[in-house]
């Protein structure tokens, strides 16, 4: 069956795409939204609910990234032991974090896997001292780890697989009742770079993630604790992450909450000539701010003080 794609443009018109498996049967703009096309233009432009109760849903949230690992790809070793990933924790709640997001294993593109229960040994005494200050997500691919993390106090389960990872995953989530972000990806990060083939990106993957929220739906997640994430950088070129934050707009047609998490990636370091990550905050706040204008609901990043400041000025010229 043909699906149906509505990317709201700049300026009030709409482009409108038709496409049966790759095969792209009517793509056209418009300045007024046909009623065939009515409920996807209405998701559009309805405000997202609030990912949990006290998070402001009128504003971009920033989720503060920590990674108690020793070989992430910007910051490894940086918060390995508790002490220092909760130090840096609090530091993000003060600078104005909403969410932390922490996790014990890498997935930067070539990561081996850790047994889980290595990753849990990483995490837990995080996650249960910081889950006091401030909502926290675990950035896991395991059931075992999420069940962990959940009972240690996290609230938010982050899975770069979208669940296809571990098959006990996604009963673990329905029975917490818990949010949970399903980020596009594809293979596994010791693959995936071999996987960054596409027709067109923005479509694909937009299909590849309905089919995620699809099977979650099925596996009992109710449909408004779901949040997605177009996954920059995980199976993507740094042209696949470009087109993706400018076609960004076209996934608001879920209905669903938009997380993003450019910060510090690789295509930042290849079009803002910084080869070093931890150089990469200039292009990392652009990004940020491009997601935020264009429909993010969520920020994922690693410098949150920078990030908190970019977001007030910009809501403050907007008016907002």
């Amino acid at each position: 069956m043909p699906r149906r794609y509505l990317e709201p443009l700049p300026g009030g018109a709409s482009r409108l795409i038709l496409r049966e498996g790759t095969r792209v049967l009517e793509d056209r703009v418009v300045t007024q939204v046909p009623a065939a096309w009515a409920a996807l233009a209405a998701a559009c432009e309805a405000a997202p609910a609030p990912i949990l109760p006290g998070l402001p849903a009128d504003r971009p949230l920033v989720m503060g990234v920590i990674n108690v690992t020793p070989d992430s790809f910007s910051d490894g070793g940086d918060h390995f032991r508790p002490e220092d990933a909760i130090a840096a924790g609090e530091a993000m709640v003060d600078a104005g974090a909403d969410i932390l997001d922490i996790g014990g294993e890498s997935t930067r593109p070539g990561a081996e896997r850790i047994p889980p229960a290595e990753e849990i040994g990483r995490i837990v005494p995080v996650v249960a001292a910081l889950a006091r200050r401030a909502p926290v997500s675990v950035d896991t691919r395991n059931a075992a780890t999420m069940q962990a993390a959940l009972a240690a106090g996290a609230r938010i389960v982050n899975d770069v697989s979208g669940l296809a990872h571990d098959p006990a995953a996604a009963g673990v989530i329905a029975d917490a009742g818990c949010p949970v972000v399903l980020m596009h990806m594809r293979g596994t990060p010791a693959t995936m770079n071999a996987l960054a083939t596409y027709d067109d990106v923005a479509l694909d993957v937009h299909d590849e993630l309905a089919d995620r929220l699809a099977a979650a739906e099925q596996a009992g997640i109710a449909r408004g604790r779901i949040i997605l994430d177009p996954g920059l950088g995980f199976a993507k070129t740094a042209e696949h992450n470009l087109e993706l934050l400018r076609r960004l707009r076209l996934f608001r047609g879920f209905g669903r909450p938009l997380l993003v998490g450019a910060s510090r990636k690789r295509f930042i370091g290849h079009y803002g000539g910084a080869p070093d990550p931890k150089a990469r905050l200039p292009g990392s706040l652009a990004a940020a701010l491009w997601a935020a204008i264009n429909g993010a609901s969520i920020l994922r990043v690693h410098d949150v003080a920078e990030t908190v400041q970019a977001l007030r000025v910009w809501r403050a010229i907007a008016g907002g």
